[in-house]
């Protein structure tokens, strides 16, 4: 196996010596995920690494140390093209810990792509030993082909055993009719507005593959008049691109609800935002809450963040407090996206996200001082 050299961003992982921390966190990922597991944690995300995936750990979700490339596309049985767009457009990893192995789900461009098309995303998995890798892909191939570029994916492990794949269809060559799409039309400034959709799908326990057919989860509204669409149609209506999304979903299940949040908006944009909606299955029907979004720039009210979305989900170390952990960028760190944690609270059916925050707050509770 070839290891490329990464350069990786230093950090210096050390004791709190503090009461507070303060976003941005020194780490530069976008679409980042955060395991918990043996008393440390570990983060992953979309870019730090050459074509594959970098880690980073922490002990008090706030120091963090770089611990190199863990993923590299040309492990045994790689399966994507590090040649296509985007350098392989090795993107969004998540990290499930099972029976004491470490299951990594990515998405990357496919090398098979008769069609030559520009975004052939596929979601893998590969398997390590331990969270710092290295990781290596289960089969020489994708987890499945639904016959469409495919990205951002999630697992979820419910209660009766079964497990969940959620992912996002692609924009790419999915134009969608709507009262948004016809307004663009109408001001002379898109021909089309194309659109990615959630979606949800069973996984086999071993995760060679799916079980049954992919259920849609999420899309963007139909009509101007929906609560959800003047956030969910920002980037089109700002003239930005000619794109709607939903991506970057996570779903988890509290008081027997499930919870599944979602973000909207081009990614690279200012208007990247986060919602959610709730559903009493994990295949839904899921619907979308009057109080969305729940995380977005703050830049109109004085404050310096843009692009806030892409999340995932983890604990303090004491398991007591709840924190979001996403990306944005902000006016100091321009186009780089970086790491912000924030408080979360889920009480009742409803969600809430305290942030973003570019002010001192207090360390995650059962932090060791």
């Amino acid at each position: 196996m070839l290891y490329l050299p990464v350069t990786a961003q230093i950090t210096k992982q050390a004791p709190a010596t503090t009461t507070t921390y303060t976003n941005p966190l020194p780490v530069k990922l976008g679409d980042p995920y955060v395991l918990h597991t043996q008393g440390t944690y570990y983060m992953y995300g979309t870019g730090g690494a050459d074509r594959g995936f970098a880690a980073y750990s922490s002990k008090d979700l706030v120091n963090w140390k770089p611990e190199g490339q863990v993923y590299f596309h040309n492990n045994p049985n790689g399966w994507s093209d590090p040649t296509a767009a985007w350098d392989g457009a090795y993107w969004a990893p998540e990290v499930y810990e099972v029976k004491g192995k470490y299951y990594m789900f990515y998405s990357a461009q496919w090398k098979v792509n008769p069609a030559k098309e520009l975004e052939n995303f596929r979601i893998g998995v590969a398997v390590a030993d331990k969270p710092t890798g290295p990781f290596i892909d289960l089969r020489d191939q994708p987890v499945f082909d639904p016959g469409y570029p495919i990205l951002d994916a999630n697992v979820f492990f419910n209660d009766d055993g079964k497990i969940y794949l959620y992912y996002s269809r692609a924009c790419y060559k999915h134009p969608v009719e709507s009262e948004v799409a016809d307004w663009a039309r109408k001001k002379g400034w898109y021909k089309e507005i194309e659109e990615s959709w959630v979606y949800g799908v069973q996984l086999k326990p071993d995760f060679s593959g799916v079980i049954g057919e992919p259920v849609l989860l999420l899309r963007p509204p139909v009509q101007m008049s929906d609560k959800q669409s003047e956030w969910e149609s920002r980037s089109v209506t700002a003239h930005e691109v000619n794109r709607r999304w939903t991506e970057g979903s996570v779903l988890f299940k509290k008081d027997g609800l499930y919870y599944i949040m979602y973000s909207s908006n081009h990614f690279g944009g200012q208007y990247y935002a986060v919602g959610y909606a709730t559903g009493r299955s994990p295949l839904g029907p899921f619907t979308k809450v009057a109080n969305n979004p729940v995380l977005q720039k703050n830049t109109d009210k004085g404050g310096t963040v843009t692009g806030t979305g892409h999340n995932s989900i983890t604990w303090s170390p004491d398991g007591k407090e709840m924190f979001c952990v996403y990306h944005a960028r902000t006016s100091t760190t321009g186009d780089e996206r970086v790491v912000f944690i924030d408080r979360m609270q889920v009480k009742a059916g409803k969600l809430t996200i305290f942030g973003p925050t570019t002010t001192p707050q207090k360390l995650p509770s059962g932090v060791r001082r």
